[in-house]
């Protein structure tokens, strides 16, 4: 008989690499979502462990000590490893990282480890030189130490999370939790994905990016809003939908419309189109038989060239290919 123990694949592991002033909230995301991930039957997927320099005791913002099973060598055998973000610190305050801390965290990506960061986090894979040349985001109140400290790198503080081909940064706080999402999404599909968002109770993807969260002096009301016209684009994505049938069903004019648009999600009404048509085609390459000539038509891109176009450019595969990774039975 075969031994059904030994066929077991062990959980990815993550190790999560907490430095002083690690923020309390920032610490315990991956362990709570990654946590979630579990196969039909119920076997987790990723294993969550926590590192220090020297696996000393560090300080949390959230008023508690942060006591370790590991040190730096957790990273050398970590398939993933995530960065929280800081409160205070020389990575914030002159750009600087301790030298075993870079060269950990350079070894880990070298060896092909994949490299996350969480909020300020971003400010340690700068400074251990992972971001050079690289597309990355942080908190937006913080982007412009972040340039100041960093120029070599490609700073969006406008989105929630970026993916540039193994190293994953995201912006404040809670947008630590959609980039766990989306590694969990693309890891193992969309439908582990979402149990796992509703196991957490979040949404398993949220509209625009970090620009709607800046303060500004006039908040927004419902009555002058673009939530109701998102709901109804949602609905007839299979549709050719134009920018003034949009400003329309609003009741607003173009210009108006398109400025509450970008102000509410951080994106232009066609960017949010192409993000929502390409979530949709994401869905249906998982769950139905369709063709990838079918998708293209249910999504709203008209044409297949259309969706291979958007959907390796916001995924990074072609069609087939995702569908081969996440529905090998088609």
């Amino acid at each position: 008989m075969r031994n059904n123990r030994a066929m077991t694949v062990a959980p990815h592991r993550i190790a999560v690499l907490a430095l002083d002033d690690v923020v309390g909230l920032d610490l315990g995301t991956p362990s709570q979502v990654f946590g979630t991930a579990r196969t039909g039957d119920l076997t987790p997927l990723y294993r969550v462990e926590a590192c220090t320099p020297g696996g000393r005791p560090v300080r949390s913002t959230a008023g508690f000590q942060v006591v370790p099973d590991h040190g730096l060598e957790l990273l050398d055998s970590a398939d993933t490893v995530i960065v929280p973000g800081i409160h205070d610190g020389p990575p914030l305050t002159d750009g600087t990282l301790d030298a075993p801390v870079a060269a950990a965290l350079r070894a880990a990506h070298d060896r092909g480890a994949r490299i996350m960061s969480i909020c300020t986090g971003a400010f340690v894979l700068a400074a251990a030189g992972l971001l050079d040349g690289r597309r990355a985001t942080t908190h937006w109140a913080y982007a412009d130490r972040f340039r100041r400290f960093h120029p070599r790198v490609d700073l969006d503080p406008d989105v929630l999370f970026i993916d540039d081909h193994g190293v994953l940064t995201s912006a404040g706080v809670a947008a630590g939790i959609d980039l766990c999402l989306h590694v969990i999404r693309t890891d193992h599909g969309s439908a582990v994905a979402n149990r796992s968002a509703r196991r957490c109770v979040v949404p398993p993807w949220r509209d625009g990016g970090q620009a709607q969260y800046i303060e500004r002096p006039v908040p927004q009301t419902a009555e002058t809003g673009t939530a109701a016209t998102r709901e109804w684009a949602r609905q007839r994505l299979h549709e050719p939908v134009a920018l003034r049938e949009l400003a329309a069903h609003a009741r607003m004019s173009v210009r108006t419309f398109t400025r509450h648009f970008r102000s509410e999600t951080g994106l232009s009404p066609a960017q949010w189109l192409l993000q929502q048509r390409t979530e949709h085609a994401r869905v249906l390459l998982e769950t139905t038989d369709l063709t990838v000539d079918q998708i293209a038509r249910h999504a709203g891109f008209g044409t297949t060239a259309a969706l291979r176009q958007h959907f390796h450019s916001r995924v990074g595969v072609a069609p087939s290919a995702y569908r081969r990774a996440f529905r090998p039975t088609a």
